[in-house]
């Protein structure tokens, strides 16, 4: 009886990973690589200037500093003369209010001296007594000319002016409508601003006639 030879077939598999073996490089890489089909990876190159280009850089960059300290030396000593000016109109001001009241207070005391002076005279004449009422009138008026302080006297027919006169009421008059028909007190400005308008009443025209029966 002859012997029959018997081929022997390995599987897919384990024949593959005997040529790996035999190769030395694990099974399936060609495969994977080839599958992910990764690129390669190359560095970006860097260019550095050149020291004529460095040295230009530095000299803007300390240029660029150089300004910006000026600048903020500048803005220092502009907002130190702001602070300076403020203050000193400040002080200005609170001088010229406490100097201005001083000064016609100082205005009104040869007035007050005049009034006790007349009424320490005894016995005196009401031809002396008006002298003296007058004399210090005069004294009031020169310390009010002298502060800008004047009188707003309307007269009568004269137009209304809501600025510096207040109306009391409108009556019938013989002036003109819309003007004063009477006035009541004398106002008073100081310089351009009114201390107290004058008190005037304001004619409404002329009376209206009733007929006679």
């Amino acid at each position: 009886m002859s012997a029959a030879k018997k081929t022997h077939q390995e599987p897919e598999g384990v024949q593959e990973a005997v040529d790996a073996e035999n190769t030395g490089s694990p099974a399936g890489d060609n495969t994977a690589s080839a599958e992910t089909g990764a690129p390669s990876t190359t560095d970006e190159e860097i260019t550095l200037p050149s020291p004529e280009e460095y040295e230009a850089l530095m000299k803007e960059l300390e240029e660029a500093q150089q300004k910006a300290a000026a600048f903020q030396d500048q803005y220092l000593r502009a907002r130190a003369e702001t602070d300076n000016v403020r203050r000193r109109s400040e002080e200005e001001i609170s001088k010229v209010r406490k100097f201005a009241v001083e000064g016609f207070a100082e205005s009104l005391i040869p007035v007050r001296d005049s009034l006790e002076a007349a009424l320490e005279q005894p016995d005196q004449s009401v031809e002396a007594l008006t002298e003296g009422v007058e004399t210090t009138l005069r004294q009031l008026d020169s310390a009010f000319k002298r502060h800008q302080l004047s009188e707003v006297a309307p007269e009568v027919g004269e137009a209304f002016d809501p600025h510096v006169h207040q109306a009391i009421s409108n009556v019938p008059s013989e002036q003109k409508k819309g003007t004063i028909a009477q006035v009541l007190q004398k106002g008073y400005v100081i310089a351009d601003r009114v201390l107290r308008p004058a008190l005037v009443m304001v004619s409404s025209g002329a009376p209206s006639q009733t007929p006679e029966e």
